[in-house]
């Protein structure tokens, strides 16, 4: 019994960690428990069974797959166990979800004891998660007479699986836990340090917040017997940054209710909150666990008597408090009248965004998954039976307007759109089923998409989808013992499950690190597809792309759709002229202070920015497009001239075949495919058959901004400001200052330049300013260390090929060696170039970081607390954005430079341009989509 011996041994160390046996989803290991438990005089019999009953993960996992046959054979009373009747085996298959489970419940169901049969029955009418082969058995069944499958069918067509679950509760209790002031990044609730254990979800619970505040969030549910606790962002928006389905599992974990008692730590119906509400992308996350997102409001902006908002020292609006949330609160929610109570039924604020009939579905079943596919299997009872499917699921909101002309994503979105009334043409604010195009899953939320998967039972992508990629990026720089456990395992599951896989299980071709960004704005090849990542940089300069989490990647790659509403848009057209020694990175940075100037208020958040870019190819169009998550919008959408268009796709064409040519295509031919439909979107474009995609003239829009270029005159940093006086103000992007501001004074510690923000023009940069500095002074000395990573191996290869990656190579202390892939994260740094992996590095923060304290500036994007770089108690670690010419002359400076430096280093060097069209495109309103 050597597993289960090692499983033993496994529980022994996790007790010293203060952890529960990890749940068991090897059929190996079961099989074990099964014969253990089938000798009735083992002494380990009756840990045995405690395990295979209640610590044993449902869905497609193996171990589900010898535990539903096990409890068949129970069933038919081939196997005997006191402890486990006839009715507990069926409640236990009730709880595995899908896959082998339905099948079993099939074969019982179909078979020839009928008292067996109608059981089987009763469980099966509370399942969601059957897929074709499950829906056609029932459907032969039907065709054969079997009374049986008929009855199921009729209780699908009336979804009775959802119409007798209960309600939810017209009144909820909670109790107020303040996680923190100010916006709240996922980091705060799931480190991205700790990305190798989000899998392990008991473990990963461990790094939520602080050890105190877990303490303390006990403490309340003691206090409080019967609340639920609400975790709480004081004065700002919850869960920024990321969708982060780990950061929703740990609140889940911590706050919310338990899914199955036969299935540890999953858990759902967390609770949140937000001064400012929740982040579009991590609201979506809530309610894949059928949770709650509230929008507080309970700071509102103090105004003068002509309704003016009243300005503190520093020209930022004075809040006041219209009621306390402060830690132990206790509130109530009334979900009919949708409203948020006091303890004494006051009324604080209407909540009716947070209980939508549709948000009110997933929380009535227990999730989002369920509502999908509940909905997928009662159109299929329905069209099999011959009948019309009983009313029972909240009507889409389908928002219409005769004559009104439609935004970029709109038009992208009747496209696109599955199970609308035909013939509606969709407003902004309709819910939307849609088909997905593209789907990427990230590494350090792949072992979860996985999972989920597994728990909705499937095995296949979707033949809808045309491209899915699976990266290795995220955890690229440390080959350490976390990586070499989990990404194996991860690529050899992807790659079964029919995904791109950056990394072949079969050592077939060279693993590729490539930021997945770029590789999904590599093979999205249709300016009208829609893109679903799991990462909150998914967003492509081609199509409309949104972040995910874990389980709306495992949804849209197992079904090939997604749902939401359509967002609202905010057009951003530019005038003027770029000056010659701006990079467009400050474009980009200025964007957002020349937004927030106009409107006061950050009108991208949640929106879709529809960016007027035209004349910028899709590399460097990305740089804008990947910023807008930091800009706290729901997607981008670039609207390009034909021609460059035509060259972004053309592009794309040449990276999918390099991709091809290392034979990284699979078995359908996904790669292929997507060349194919690049040089059909081609056609198109040139004949004039179906132009670039343009929003039409009097397309109606929530705000428009004007970004003016010839008000950028000195290079742009977005700082995080660590020391502001008010917290609520720390760690958000919204500080974006001139050097001018630093006065050449600001100590840099070290210089990064990678990420998805960085493109070849960039690595270029890096190069010619070497060599202008070279010759110039005879040599390059670096006063901090600059670490580079190219966000891909083709830049690196046609670097190589036009001779830049000399100077590269000859001022690096250190140059990445993928035949000895560092094990070990770098926690110390000289004053030298160091040239790493291709990935995403320092970005992500789970691997590499700067040494604690230090002053950051990085082309990055994240500049949360303890991402990049760490606190010491005596000085804040700071992570400052900025251009690539500006990091890399910081860094051999060591300090930022004045204007008058930054323009003699960038002298003649080609950065990154951008002029804006000569007029904005606009399609008639007759354009087809």
């Amino acid at each position: 019994m050597s597993l289960y011996t090692d499983y033993l041994a496994e529980i022994e160390t996790r007790k010293e960690q203060g952890l529960n046996p990890k749940p068991i989803d090897a059929g190996d290991l079961v099989a074990e428990l099964i014969e253990l438990i089938k000798d009735t005089g083992n002494e380990a019999r009756e840990g045995a069974l405690n395990f295979f009953i209640y610590n044993t993960l449902p869905g497609t996992t193996s171990a589900a797959g010898v535990k539903a046959e096990f409890l068949k054979d129970i069933i038919l009373g081939a196997a005997d166990v006191a402890e486990i009747s006839q009715e507990f085996a069926f409640e236990l298959l009730s709880h595995m979800k899908g896959g082998p489970s339905v099948r079993v419940l099939l074969d019982l169901a179909l078979g020839d004891d009928e008292a067996i049969a109608k059981q089987a029955a009763e469980v099966l009418k509370t399942q969601v998660f059957l897929y074709d082969a499950d829906q056609a058995r029932l459907k032969e069944a039907l065709d054969g007479g079997n009374a049986i499958a008929k009855d199921l069918l009729e209780s699908y067509a009336k979804a009775e699986f959802f119409t007798k679950l209960p309600d939810i509760d017209e009144e909820i209790e909670i109790v107020t836990f303040i996680a923190a002031e100010g916006d709240i990044s996922t980091d705060l609730l799931s480190p991205g340090a700790e990305a190798h254990s989000r899998a392990d979800r008991e473990l990963h619970g461990k790094c939520m917040i602080t050890e105190a505040a877990q303490k303390h969030i006990e403490e309340l549910k003691l206090q409080h017997p019967g609340k639920q606790v609400m975790l709480i962002a004081e004065k700002g928006t919850m869960g920024v940054g990321s969708s982060r389905m780990s950061g929703v599992n740990n609140v889940a974990l911590w706050t919310g209710k338990q899914a199955s008692p036969y299935v540890p730590f999953v858990n759902y119906a967390p609770i949140v909150a937000g001064t400012n509400g929740i982040s579009p992308i991590f609201l979506t996350t809530v309610g894949v666990t059928g949770g709650i997102g509230l929008d507080l409001k309970n700071w509102v902006r103090k105004t003068d008597e002509d309704g003016n908002p009243i300005l503190n020292n520093d020209g930022n609006p004075i809040l006041e408090q219209k009621y306390s949330v402060e830690t132990g609160t206790v509130l109530k929610i009334n979900t009919k009248d949708k409203k948020l109570l006091s303890e004494d039924g006051e009324e604080l604020v209407d909540v009716s965004s947070a209980f939508t009939p549709q948000k009110a579905e997933f929380m009535k079943a227990g999730g989002s998954y369920a509502i999908v596919f509940g909905k997928k299997l009662q159109t299929f009872a329905a069209e099999a039976l011959g009948v019309e499917a009983t009313p029972v699921f909240a009507p889409s909101k389908e928002i219409t307007a005769e004559g009104q002309g439609l935004t970029a994503v709109e038009k992208i979105f009747n496209k696109n759109a599955l199970g609308s009334t035909p013939g509606a043409t969709l407003l902004a604010g309709s819910d939307v089923r849609v088909k997905v195009n593209i789907v990427g899953s990230q590494d350090t939320t792949g072992l979860m998409t996985m999972q989920e998967l597994e728990a909705m039972a499937a095995t296949v992508v979707s033949p809808i989808v045309d491209g899915a990629y699976q990266s290795g990026c995220h955890t690229a720089s440390v080959w350490d013992a976390k990586a070499q456990a989990n990404t194996p395992r991860l690529m050899q599951f992807m790659n079964d499950f029919g995904l791109i896989t950056a990394r072949d299980p079969k050592d077939v071709y060279h693993s590729m690190t490539d930021v997945i960004h770029k590789v999904l704005n590599d093979i999205t090849v249709n300016d009208w597809d829609i893109i679903i990542g799991g990462d909150s940089h998914t967003r492509m300069s081609k199509g409309v792309a949104f972040g995910a989490d874990s389980g709306t990647v495992a949804l849209a790659l197992a079904t090939g759709e997604a749902s939401m509403p359509i967002p609202e848009s905010v057009k951003v057209t530019f005038k003027g002229q770029m000056a010659d020694h701006m990079d467009f990175r400050d474009v980009v940075h200025a964007t957002q202070a020349q937004m927030l100037e106009q409107h006061g208020d950050n009108v991208f958040q949640g929106r879709v920015i529809e960016v007027h870019i035209g004349t910028l190819l899709a590399d460097q169009a990305f740089t804008f497009t990947d910023w807008t998550a930091e800009m706290k919008a729901k997607a981008s959408i670039c609207i390009s001239n034909d021609e460059t268009l035509i060259g972004s796709l053309e592009l794309a064409k040449s990276r999918i075949q390099i991709m091809i040519d290392k034979g990284m295509d699979n078995e359908v031919k996904m790669l292929q495919g997507l060349i194919d439909k690049a040089d059909a979107r081609i056609a198109e474009i040139q004949s004039g058959e179906k132009p670039a995609l343009t929003p039409d003239s009097d397309a109606k829009y929530f705000a428009e901004v004007v970004v003016d270029l010839d008000q950028i005159v000195e290079p742009m940093i977005a700082d995080p400001d660590v020391n502001n006086a008010d917290v609520s103000k720390r760690y958000t992007h919204d500080t974006i200052r001139p050097i001018s501001y630093y006065n050449a004074e600001k100590k840099v510690d070290l210089g990064f330049v990678g990420s998805c923000m960085v493109h070849k023009g960039d690595m270029k940069i890096v190069a010619q300013m070497l060599k202008n500095l070279e010759a110039a002074n005879g040599k390059v000395e670096f006063k901090a260390p600059l670490v580079v990573a190219a966000p891909t191996y083709n830049i690196i290869d046609e670097m190589k090929e036009e001779g830049d990656w000399d100077i590269l190579q000859k001022y690096s202390g250190f140059e990445f060696d993928d035949l000895f892939p560092k094990q070990q994260a770098r926690t110390e740094y000289e004053n030298i170039l160091y040239l790493e992996r291709p990935g995403c590095n320092l970005c992500m923060g789970n691997q590499e970081k700067a040494a604690k304290g230090d002053t950051v500036l990085a082309t990055s994007t994240r500049l949360f607390q303890g991402r990049v770089v760490a606190d010491l108690p005596e000085k804040k670690g700071e992570s400052l954005l900025a251009s690539t010419p500006l990091v890399v002359l910081s860094a051999i400076l060591g300090r930022t430079p004045t204007l008058e430096e930054y323009k003699e280093a960038v002298e003649g060097i080609d950065l990154t341009k951008f002029a804006p069209p000569l007029q904005v495109p606009a399609n008639a309103k007759s354009a087809h989509f």
